[in-house]
């Protein structure tokens, strides 16, 4: 096992990729906004949440999801998104996390109060409150070190039902002779359109387009339009894949979304969960798709502890996919996906990797870069390029100190 320090996990500068805002808020502030907005919770005490929602261990990526009824429902206006914004950016930063792309379904938030420009104005000014206290540091004001960024990430849902949110009650009850599947693509184009005219009209870095929720019986190409759509107007996409479903779930995301990158991908290599009887050689399947994968540097927003709390089969993390995909040399980041319900942080998932599945020093950078290098930055080409410059000079410079090599 490589000697990694926890000291210097937290000095390296970090990025967290695949992060759900309504998944992260302090524990804290929920009980807080529960109390003050009429929010039922099953107890209103942090030690009673961690026992009986908020667990270690959850039955399926279903139970693992009841938490959020509770967090977005007290994420219903504009001050509480702003409040819970700047706190997850504090928080993240204090681990020396410099660039974060958050990541929410604005139209979980949507009622007659608030529209959808109000919920991402109101994520963007907690978060640019906070880049602008942090970017006055002397440190980044010297030069010494590079500013904190940030970008948000809109998510679409895969399906939805009456009860989901004020907004897809309505859109159900509207086109409620339609197919279900053609309302779940209409509701995903309106969420890309929405996007795109919010980030040029309010220059809000709204730096990316996803697609979240069940995956079997969903399937990506129900929301082509949408991702073709935020193609043309230069929104970068990912996807939620291979989180609970097999290699034909990231395959569809590649090839009907183009997608830049993959949201979990745990079930890359899983060719038991083939289902389609037109591939005839699931081990050639699978492995061509990891290899166009590689090639293309298409990143893999790895999530370790949600995986483990997710997938009762799992029992450790020495038998992660994650694991595979290194020795395979794909392009790897390790994001938090969600530090309230997995009571996680960045530094606790690259301390799991290093101690659980025998993460080199030379496998943590190369992932690390990976963040930074296949981040939707909203800076241009050559910006980013000089800011990725200046986080690999000043990783060097820690290794140095902490005799990490």
């Amino acid at each position: 096992m490589a000697h990694i320090p926890d000291g210097f996990i937290r000095a390296i500068p970090k990025t967290d990729l695949h992060v759900h805002l309504d998944g992260s808020l302090r524990l804290n502030t929920l009980i807080e906004l529960a109390k003050e907005r009429g929010v039922a919770l099953p107890t209103y005490t942090e030690e009673g949440l961690a026992e009986t929602v908020f667990k270690e261990r959850y039955e399926s990526l279903g139970d693992y999801l009841k938490g959020f009824a509770y967090t977005c429902a007290v994420l219903q206006d504009a001050e509480a998104l702003e409040r819970v914004s700047y706190e997850l950016a504090v928080d993240a930063y204090s681990e020396n996390v410099r660039y974060i792309e958050t990541r929410l379904a604005p139209q979980l938030h949507i009622h007659e109060e608030m529209e959808m420009p109000t919920v991402l104005i109101a994520i963007d000014k907690g978060f640019r409150r906070a880049m602008n206290e942090f970017n006055a540091s002397p440190e980044v004001q010297g030069g010494e070190e590079p500013g904190y960024a940030y970008g948000i990430i809109v998510c679409a849902m895969r399906m939805f039902k009456k009860g989901f949110s004020n907004y897809f009650n309505q859109l159900l009850n509207v086109q409620k002779y339609a197919p279900e599947k053609s309302v779940f693509g209409t509701a995903s184009l309106e969420m890309a359109r929405a996007a795109v005219r919010i980030r040029d009209e309010e220059g809000i870095p709204i730096v990316g387009f996803d697609i979240a929720g069940q995956e079997n019986g969903y399937p990506a190409h129900d929301h082509t339009k949408a991702y073709q759509f935020a193609h043309r107007n230069f929104l970068r996409k990912t996807v939620h894949a291979g989180e609970a479903y097999g290699p034909e779930s990231i395959f569809e995301a590649i090839t009907d979304l183009h997608t830049d990158r993959i949201g979990h991908g745990y079930y890359l290599f899983d060719v038991d969960r083939i289902v389609d009887k037109s591939i005839q050689d699931p081990e050639a399947y699978v492995r061509n798709l990891a290899e166009y994968i590689a090639d293309r540097r298409i990143a893999i927003e790895v999530c370790l502890t949600s995986n483990l709390q997710t997938n009762p089969n799992l029992k450790s993390l020495a038998h992660h996919p994650a694991r595979r995909m290194l020795d395979a040399k794909l392009s790897l980041v390790f994001c938090t996906d969600n530090r309230l319900v997995s009571k996680t942080t960045s530094c606790l998932e690259i301390k799991r990797a290093v101690e659980e599945m025998n993460v080199t020093a030379h496998e943590l950078k190369q992932c690390v870069f990976n963040g930074f290098k296949r981040s939707f930055m909203p800076f241009s080409y050559l910006k980013k390029r000089d800011y990725v410059r200046k986080i690999i000079d000043w990783y060097a410079r820690l290794e140095k100190e902490w005799k990490v090599s």
